[in-house]
């Protein structure tokens, strides 16, 4: 990189903060009228940028959507992780649902998720991009179901944790669609529903998680 292409630090901060004010625009206009609903126009609008300088720092919608959807992702499994850290998980896990009802901008948006996913099922770049986030989301719940309760785990064996990292996983997604689809459901009528299950997985306080099936006799 020659001198003149080389940024200043200060530059770089700026530059950076404009793409995710652009980021910030195109994420508001996706969640209102969709990936296909929103054009560049209405992008720029929302930014209060021109087009022009949209097209600095992406080269296409695409692009932009890529983009939303990589931040969104990371973001989805910082948002898990803070599930792990919780002493109590169906209560960490009523607390994120609450958030996703209401739409709130620190918890993953449920409306966004349900758009990533349809985006999946038409563009190949979109669909990889799940499939590997949705391998790493796996992937560390299962290390936290493995872990040992003395740090912070379930204690799990590995190919209980292995079967019980998938379960986790549906049921998390499961609920991002629910608060979408059923925006009034209270907190006690979820409480009730998912304690039996986690309770019989071991994954409420004090409780062990159930051995391993014994395999089927041939």
């Amino acid at each position: 990189m020659n001198a003149i292409q080389r940024r200043s630090p200060r530059a770089e901060a700026k530059a950076e903060s404009q793409r995710e004010r652009i980021l910030d625009a195109a994420q508001k206009c996706f969640i209102e009228h969709g990936f296909h609903g929103a054009g560049m126009a209405l992008i720029a609008e929302t930014a209060g940028v021109s087009a022009g300088l949209i097209y600095r720092y992406f080269d296409s919608k695409h692009a932009i959507v890529l983009a939303i959807i990589a931040r969104e992702l990371e973001g989805k499994r910082a948002k898990i992780e803070e599930l792990h850290a919780r002493d109590d998980f169906l209560e960490a896990v009523i607390a994120k649902f609450r958030g996703w009802q209401a739409g709130e901008p620190e918890v993953m948006n449920a409306p966004l998720f349900l758009e990533m996913s349809a985006e999946g099922t038409r563009a190949p770049e979109v669909a990889r991009a799940i499939a590997a986030s949705d391998a790493l989301t796996r992937q560390d719940f299962e290390r936290w179901l493995l872990r040992p309760r003395a740090e912070g785990g379930v204690g799990m064996a590995a190919d209980c944790a292995r079967r019980s990292a998938l379960l986790v996983q549906c049921l998390i997604e499961g609920l991002v669609v629910r608060a979408v689809r059923d925006p009034g459901l209270d907190a006690a009528t979820l409480r009730e529903a998912l304690a039996p299950v986690f309770h019989a997985m071991g994954l409420t306080p004090g409780v062990q998680a159930a051995p391993p099936s014994p395999e089927p006799s041939p």
